[in-house]
């Protein structure tokens, strides 16, 4: 049993990434309890913090010992969970830089990679064994440290020979080829004969498409430099040879096996989903982030290597995609459509024809599929969904005539997510055939968090949907944390929706989020009602006083609700010059720019801002300074702004907007934008979607049909 030698181990000398390692222990234990819940709540501790985001630890090296006793125990209920964790914690080691300086989380040098991969490939000998366990889970879980930490060559390519022969499932037998390349990539003795045997597997005809494909992909994967023409077509023509499963014959069918669903649709829900601790907004957050996990298709991996391996190669990462989403099996096209919203949001071009392919998805029979189709639709920029518009509309009008006018509420989860999905993407087009469902949605209740966010892009259908809105805002909790509150998507709607007979509303909420010292909700407050100017001259009495709040974030918000209300610069102006001696000074810069002339008495400050080390400081400082003094500060200016578009690509799209206000003046910035126009990686960095991408690039264009 493991537990007699954990106490000799001082736990309390180490530390995980959320503090001292003193669970580490119970944790271990845990792993092998008979309660399921117990050993699964166990193994994500463990992740969670000794194998934090795939960190090694002083505390994750301790716990090998009992780890490779679990596995060795034939009593051990999830060995290959036990065996899956040792190849994780292995292979993180392997990554880290054998030279680097890592450190603990409590701050100290420490080097307990260094230890680890010796240790796995003293074990090596284990996981041989395992690998040929009778069990095909722990055959799974063990051979990939086949190819990570047996450093015979020939011993450990015979072995994995020897495993693709045995093996008949396609898991072990992709896995096993794999696993061959990892191994090739490792050792340089190993290139040459792995890949003459995957050439050999991938082009023998007389072997499985599955494996056929592996041996093609894994072996560009081994040499990428060669990567010849055929490449794809031959993939495409081995994929469409796989064996397929069979089509769902109805809804209830369309689902995965076992996933406890409710299998029929028989009418309408009667009420409101039961109150939860969970906001409903954060639960689907969470569920999203547990399906992005999932892989349907056993070649699912395997076509995302070979997408990572065409990296640039648009054009045949497209072609590839196309096949994938006709493919006549279900699992296959389910799993190709988060490969699309990849790509079409990490490389610029032309889209048209993935988003069509993504429109074909949208069946009634398999709402499974419908609805992560629908969710990718209403992910990407309205621009690029545009031609799905009609796929959307045809879907949910069959939705409502096969289940009524309340199919946003039908008791089957997957029909009511398709359907849910399909609304909110064809609201985000603006199209007022969504506004039925929003209604219903807000009237009854049911899901009515996913109708809010979807209303506000209904600006036309304000009269509908603005009453039900702040009726809701008007009984909302507002001492919720903000992020996930309803009140927070209801006056985001608001804002968006710009009808006027909605500062009454928002006037009240903001009184009561000061009552609730709720700042950040104020603030949001304040934001939605600059967006009416002069029509929210009904708030004045409540943002006045919040003009002098301690909270820069709420200062600024209400002093641009001021000027937004009152234009007064003589008011304004101070106020956000103060602002800018605190962290919200490129907030008050872009304020004090929107004054314009009026706020000349702001340059000084705004030129010692100039000076800051921070790229995006001296950008917004630079903006405002032309925007309040002129063509006088242009050639400054420009040279600000070029110089910290040089340094950082992330500030590319408000320095294109700066360049639009200059005119003619902005000529010098044309090989800069045409350099940009001419790349085909998204842009705009870490932060940034490819919303903003879209837009980056319309305004480059722009500015070159003006100034060309």
């Amino acid at each position: 049993m493991i537990n007699e030698h954990l106490a000799d181990v001082d736990w309390s000398s180490m530390g995980h990434a959320y503090g001292p390692a003193v669970e580490v222990p119970r944790w271990l234990e845990q792993m092998a309890s008979p309660d399921a819940d117990v050993r699964k709540k166990a193994f994500s501790s463990f992740y969670s913090a000794a194998h934090h985001q795939g960190d090694v630890y002083a505390c994750t090296a301790a716990s090998l010992p009992f780890l490779f006793a679990l596995a060795d125990d034939a009593k051990t209920p999830d060995r290959e969970a036990v065996l899956a964790l040792l190849v994780s914690i292995g292979r993180a080691a392997l990554e880290c830089d054998p030279d680097g300086i890592y450190y603990s989380p409590a701050g100290d040098m420490s080097t307990p990679h260094a230890d680890v991969v010796p240790r796995m490939r003293e074990r090596v000998g284990d996981f041989e064994r395992h690998a040929a366990h009778p069990d095909p889970r722990v055959r799974q879980a063990a051979v990939p440290a086949l190819g990570l930490f047996l450093d015979d060559a020939d011993q450990a390519f015979a072995l994995l020979r020897e495993r693709l022969a045995a093996e008949s499932g396609t898991v072990g037998r992709l896995l096993a080829i794999e696993t061959a390349a990892v191994l090739a990539r490792r050792l340089p003795d190993a290139l040459g004969p792995v890949t003459a045997w995957l050439t050999a597997l991938a082009t023998d005809s007389g072997l499985d498409a599955d494996i056929r494909l592996a041996a093609l992909v894994h072996r560009a994967a081994c040499t990428p430099e060669t990567l010849g023409a055929d490449l794809v077509p031959t993939a495409v023509a081995l994929l469409q040879q796989l064996s397929l499963e069979p089509e769902p014959q109805d809804e209830a069918d369309a689902r995965p096996a076992a996933c406890g669903q409710c299998a029929a649709c028989t009418g309408a829900a009667t009420g409101p989903a039961p109150k939860s601790q969970v906001p409903p907004r954060l639960a689907a957050v969470f569920a999203d982030l547990d399906r992005r996990g999932r892989t349907h298709a056993p070649t699912t991996d395997l076509l995302t290597t070979l997408h990572e391996i065409l990296d640039t190669r648009v054009a045949e990462r497209t072609a590839l995609l196309t096949a994938q989403l006709r493919s006549p099996d279900r699992a296959t096209r389910y799993d190709a459509i988060g490969m699309a919203q990849t790509l079409i949001s990490s490389w610029r071009g032309d889209h048209t024809h993935l988003v069509r392919l993504l429109a074909d998805c949208l069946q009634p029979h398999d709402p499974y599929t419908t609805a992560e189709a629908a969710e990718t639709l209403g992910r990407i920029p309205t621009a690029l969904a545009e031609p799905a518009r009609e796929a959307l509309a045809t879907l949910v009008a069959a939705h409502r005539s096969a289940h009524g006018p309340t199919a946003w509420a039908a008791p089957n989860p997957l029909l009511r997510r398709a359907h849910q999905n399909a609304v909110a993407a064809l609201a985000g087009l603006g199209d007022e055939r969504a506004l039925p469902d929003l209604v219903t949605a807000l009237d009854a209740g049911v899901d009515s968090w996913r109708a809010v966010q979807a209303a506000g892009d209904l600006p036309q259908a304000a009269g509908d949907l603005l009453p039900r809105l702040t009726r809701r805002l008007a009984d909302a909790d507002l001492s919720q944390d903000w992020s996930w509150s309803e009140a927070c998507a209801l006056i985001a709607a608001l804002r968006k929706l710009g009808d006027p007979a909605a500062v009454p509303a928002l006037t009240a909420a903001l009184t009561a989020c000061v009552v609730q010292d709720q700042r950040r909700g104020a603030t949001a407050t304040l934001h939605a009602l600059a967006r009416f100017g002069t029509d929210a001259v009904g708030a004045l009495e409540s943002v006045r006083p919040l003009a002098e709040a301690e909270d820069p974030n709420l200062r600024l918000a209400a002093v641009e609700a001021l000027w937004a209300v009152e234009r007064d610069p003589a008011d304004a102006v101070p106020r956000l010059t103060g602002l800018l001696d605190t962290h919200q000074l490129r907030g008050a810069a872009d304020a004090l720019g929107r004054i314009g002339i009026p706020a000349a008495e702001a340059l000084p400050a705004l030129r010692r801002m100039l000076q800051a080390e921070y790229e995006w400081t001296r950008v917004h400082a630079a903006a405002a300074i032309h925007a309040i003094a002129g063509p006088t500060e242009t050639e400054s200016v420009l040279q600000v702004l070029l110089e910290a578009w040089g340094k950082n690509d992330a500030t590319a799209g408000f320095v294109l907007a700066c360049l639009q206000r200059m005119g003619p003046a902005a000529a010098p910035a044309l090989p800069r934008i045409r350099a940009e126009l001419s790349r085909a990686r998204r842009g705009g960095g870490f932060f940034s979607g490819f919303d903003d991408d879209e837009a980056l690039q319309r305004a480059a264009r722009s500015l070159i049909d003006r100034l060309a």
